[in-house]
């Protein structure tokens, strides 16, 4: 049997992944063919919504693990997220440890937590409920990102709520946060991300970032992060097309 995609985090397993944001299940199975260990779909910064989602899994139809990324810290967006099937939810703005429960609480089933229950794909459609209740909260994975300062600041409340899988730091929102938008390489924006990779691995919390750029990406894992985010969909495709385009250009001249 294929291990979860949360235990896999949870033993500090290196985790590849890259972002979707284009509602194209195509593009999703191109990238599951292409060997990433994940899928970061993000229902936060594109027109991607939870009946979107779904047929992305369904398109990869469980070859590469997905993890959504909701718009709100709310009920109603976990709870359609989770019933997706997906292997992991991402939630926003975790700035304090209330937020974090408050995360848990709407992702888990009780009595960790106070889901509602469901049926919808990720229980077969009700043929499998039994099953997926008595396995879901030991399968799902609960991601917070932290990316605003006042993150940073409550660092060590945060990790201290049980259900917490992974930390994902969002180093562009924090730069804003910090009045520093866009460059995450200042000195500031690093030391607070320095914080975070501090103190989640003097916890045990497995630790992920997302990076522009396989440079990048290798430098985090150097750090010891494992659950890291590079590039993306719309990323990729500008950037291949450009590096065509200038290869017949130059060409030409």
């Amino acid at each position: 049997m294929k291990e979860s995609f949360r235990t896999r985090l949870k033993r500090g397993d290196l985790l590849t992944g890259t972002l979707i944001s284009l509602p194209a299940p195509e593009v999703a199975e191109i990238l599951a063919e292409a060997g990433f260990d994940w899928l970061f779909i993000d229902m936060e910064h594109s027109q991607l919504d939870p009946p979107a989602a779904q047929l992305i899994l369904q398109a990869v139809d469980q070859r590469i693990d997905c993890v959504l990324r909701v718009a709100l810290n709310d009920e109603i967006w976990l709870k359609k997220a989770l019933d997706t099937g997906a292997s992991g939810v991402m939630i926003p703005q975790v700035n304090s440890a209330e937020d974090a429960r408050r995360a848990v609480q709407f992702c888990k089933y009780p009595p960790q937590g106070g889901r509602s229950v469901g049926f919808a794909r990720a229980q077969g459609y009700g043929f499998k409920l039994a099953e997926y209740l008595d396995e879901a909260n030991r399968q799902t994975a609960v991601i917070i990102q932290m990316e605003h300062i006042q993150a940073v600041t409550n660092i060590e409340t945060i990790l201290a709520v049980e259900g917490v899988d992974a930390v994902l730091v969002g180093p562009y929102d924090l730069s804003a946060s910090m009045d520093h938008m866009g460059q995450v390489e200042h000195p500031d924006v690093q030391a607070a991300i320095q914080r975070v990779r501090q103190a989640c691995q003097a916890q045990g919390m497995p630790l992920g970032i997302f990076a522009i750029t396989a440079e990048r990406a290798k430098a985090y894992i150097q750090e010891g992060y494992r659950l890291v985010a590079v590039g993306g969909d719309t990323l990729m495709l500008g950037s291949a097309a450009k590096e065509i385009l200038g290869k017949l250009r130059s060409q030409s001249k």
